[in-house]
C-alpha cells in the first residue's frame, strides 16, 4: 500500500511566523518611530505631540549634563573597547599555546559575561567601596595609608566603569578569538618557523593582520555594548558622584522617567538609535556585500 500523499501547504510556516513577525514590527520598529516622533514634541511629563521641530535636539545639545555625558562615552567607549580586545586578544595567544587546563582557564575567563551587568556592577561596587572593599582590606593588613578612592572621586569614578566592563567583556572578545585562531591552518605557522621566525612575530606579522574579520565583528559587537550601557552604570555608580559618570542611556533615563523630560529624552534615545546605527549598517552592508 502506498503511503498517502502530504499535503503540501506552502502558506503554513508564514502564517505561523506572521503574528510574531507583525508583534516585533509593532513593539520594536513601531515603539522607535513613536520615540522619534516625540523627541520633535512639547512632551513633557506625559506625551504632547504637539509639533515643535528640532527645539528637543538643540536643548539637548546646549544641556551641560549631556555634554557631559557625551564626553564620558567617549573616554568609556575608548577604555571598555580597547581594553576588552587588548586583553580578549592576549588571553586567546595565551590559549592558544596549549597550555595546561586550558579548558578550565577558558570557563573561568568566559564566565563573568555569563552573568549580568547588574550584578558585575554591584560586586565591583563593594570591592571598590572605600570602606568595605579594596581600600579596607589593605588597610585591614597593616598599609594604613593605602588609599583608593575611585570610586567617589569625580575624576576617576568613570574608570571604575570601564574597569568593570573590561572584566565582564574580555572572555566574550577572548572567546572570539579564540575560535578564529584554531581556524587558522598550522601549516603556515610551521612554514614561517622553518624560516627561522620567532613566534611573537609570527603572531605580530601573519596571524594577527589574517584574524581582520574577526577583528571588525568584534568590534562592532563590543561598540554596540558599550553604547548602551546602562545597568553597569546604575548598578556601580547611578552616575555619580553627581552626574559625574553620567552616560547617554543613563541621561535619557533621568530625564524621561524622574526629570519629566520625556521629549529631552527622546531625543537623547533617539541620538543613541543614530549612532548605533552608523556603526551597525556600515557592518550589515559589508557582510551582505561580500555574501554577493
Amino acid at each position: 500500500m502506498s503511503a498517502p500523499s502530504t499535503l503540501r501547504t506552502p502558506w503554513l510556516p508564514k502564517l505561523v511566523v506572521a503574528p510574531g513577525f507583525v508583534l516585533c514590527f509593532i513593539f520594536i520598529y513601531g515603539f522607535m518611530a513613536w520615540n522619534g516622533y516625540l523627541s520633535l514634541t512639547a512632551s513633557r511629563l506625559l506625551p504632547n505631540y504637539e509639533f515643535v521641530g528640532f527645539d528637543q535636539y538643540i536643548a539637548l545639545f546646549a544641556n551641560e549634563r549631556f555634554r557631559v555625558a557625551l564626553s564620558n562615552m567617549a573616554l568609556f567607549g575608548t577604555l571598555f573597547i580597547g581594553g576588552a580586545m587588548g586583553l580578549g586578544l592576549l588571553l586567546a595567544i595565551l590559549l592558544d599555546q596549549k597550555v595546561r587546563a586550558e579548558g578550565v582557564l577558558r570557563t573561568v575567563y568566559l564566565y563573568p559575561m555569563a552573568i549580568s551587568f547588574i550584578v558585575t556592577g554591584t560586586a565591583w561596587k563593594w570591592m571598590l567601596n572605600p570602606g568595605l572593599g579594596l581600600e579596607h582590606l589593605v588597610q585591614q593588613w597593616g598599609f594604613e595609608d593605602f588609599s583608593f578612592g575611585w570610586l567617589v572621586d569625580p575624576d576617576k569614578a568613570i574608570y571604575c566603569i570601564a574597569i568593570a566592563g573590561v572584566w565582564q567583556a574580555a572572555g566574550f572578545v577572548m572567546a572570539l578569538f579564540l575560535a578564529a585562531l584554531r581556524g587558522i591552518d598550522d601549516s603556515i605557522i610551521k612554514a614561517a618557523q622553518v624560516d627561522g621566525a620567532t613566534l611573537p612575530r609570527i603572531y605580530l606579522r601573519i596571524i594577527v593582520p589574517s584574524l581582520r574579520p574577526v577583528f571588525f565583528s568584534t568590534l562592532m559587537v563590543v561598540s554596540h555594548l558599550a553604547i548602551k550601557s546602562f545597568d553597569l552604570v546604575m548598578a556601580l555608580t547611578a552616575g555619580g558622584p553627581g552626574y559625574a559618570t553620567d552616560l547617554p542611556a543613563t541621561f535619557m533615563y533621568a530625564m524621561a522617567f524622574t526629570r519629566g523630560q520625556i521629549g529631552l529624552g527622546a531625543a537623547s534615545a533617539t541620538v543613541m538609535l543614530a549612532t548605533v546605527a552608523a556603526i551597525v549598517v556600515p557592518y550589515l552592508y559589508s557582510e551582505l556585500r561580500s555574501k554577493r
